[in-house]
């Protein structure tokens, strides 16, 4: 067993109303039989947090980054009103895995590639996150997975983390309305790079801003571009970017 990429936290939600409650939130369909990828938008359709819901029989648990677990827990209560909801947090350790799976454990939904998730046992072997990432295009949280971004350019649909016909939530119109009736003219693709860079530099195209360069493994990277400015040489400082 290994640790997840990114520092985790457990949410749990408890009260009668609990399912119903995050249904009417997320962007998946959270009545799927085991483990859910999905995320919160703002109203107008932006990424606020992503993380993995699974339903229990007593209540729901929220798998999400630990940087971004508080700012969730108080807008999930915000969002509460009089609903019959409680929202704590729970200590229970993350893991993750491939191969035969342990029981208890859940497929990633995200990709196969990304094996197992299982929860309630502590783990201290590695795995090389990002080459996995880059490879399969994965974002994660704090690094690609940022504010203000709309979730179909990120590869939320690549990544089983919306559903299109499960009804109305937070930031559905705009969701929608990208998926059935606009083409994306951003999002993020698997680029060459030679040199390395840090994670959020800008990559430049004939000179104007073109994106931003991400995760980078083994002569690879994750990058989020403007696919109107995508030319054969691109660079990122002294990074030289092509597809």
């Amino acid at each position: 067993m290994a640790q997840p990429e990114t520092t985790r936290s457990i949410l749990q939600v408890t009260g009668a109303d609990r399912t119903n409650f995050l249904q009417n939130l997320v962007t998946n369909d959270i009545a799927k039989s085991g483990l859910t990828y999905t995320a919160l938008l703002t109203p107008q359709g932006k990424y606020l947090a992503d993380f993995f819901i699974l339903v229990r029989e007593g209540d729901v648990l929220i798998d999400v980054a630990e940087q971004l677990s508080s700012a969730l827990k108080t807008r999930l209560i915000m969002y509460r009103l009089r609903a019959d909801v409680q929202v704590t947090n729970l200590e229970l350790d993350v893991s993750c895995g491939f191969g035969k799976p342990p029981t208890g454990a859940f497929n990633d939904p995200r990709h196969k590639a990304l094996g197992w998730r299982h929860y309630g046992v502590s783990s201290t072997d590695t795995i090389d996150w990002a080459e996995l990432r880059v490879e399969h295009l994965i974002p994660e949280t704090g690094i690609e997975l940022e504010p203000d971004k709309f979730i179909l350019e990120m590869g939320f649909e690549h990544l089983n983390g919306v559903d299109f016909k499960k009804g109305c939530y937070v930031g559905q119109e705009i969701t929608a309305r990208m998926k059935h009736k606009t083409a994306l003219r951003k999002g993020i693709v698997q680029v060459k790079i030679l040199g390395s860079v840090d994670p959020g530099t800008p990559i430049i195209a004939n000179g104007k801003p073109a994106g931003t360069i991400y995760t980078q493994s083994r002569g690879r990277a994750l990058a989020y571009l403007r696919f109107d400015r995508i030319v054969k040489q691109m660079t990122a400082n002294d990074a030289k970017i092509t597809l």
